[in-house]
């Protein structure tokens, strides 16, 4: 399956879990001055980790390339819509805080914020 080029801007190379060679989608946008790093998980076009198993180590990479502070960015994940059946492959984003209790370290955005940061 597919991910269709609408959910990111660049394939972002990165070192995944035992630094495996790893492929992500990558979005980065400034919205009411905060800026969004937006990953996508590729599923079958990633040859290595997920985006959610690399965490916090993705988004340093990320930061070093770009030139971005680590502490002045809101990191969110993104699981696009790829057409399927199974409920699993449906379109969410999440909003992640490496330095919360597990419990709260992911938070699912509405639609009308995800509309508001991506457009």
């Amino acid at each position: 399956m597919k991910v269709s080029e609408s959910y990111y801007d660049e394939l972002f190379p990165f070192l995944g879990q035992w630094d495996m060679e790893s492929l992500c989608g990558l979005k980065i946008r400034t919205v009411d001055d905060k800026t969004y790093v937006i990953v996508t998980e590729l599923y079958q076009e990633n040859p290595g980790s997920s985006v959610t198993y690399t965490g916090e180590y993705l988004k340093q990479q990320i930061c070093k390339a770009k030139g971005l502070d680590p502490n002045k960015i809101v990191y969110l994940e993104c699981n696009p819509n790829t057409n399927s059946k199974l409920s699993f492959y449906d379109e969410e984003f999440f909003e992640v805080n490496f330095y919360a209790e597990p419990q709260n370290r992911y938070r699912r955005l509405s639609a009308d914020e995800v509309k508001h940061i991506v457009g």
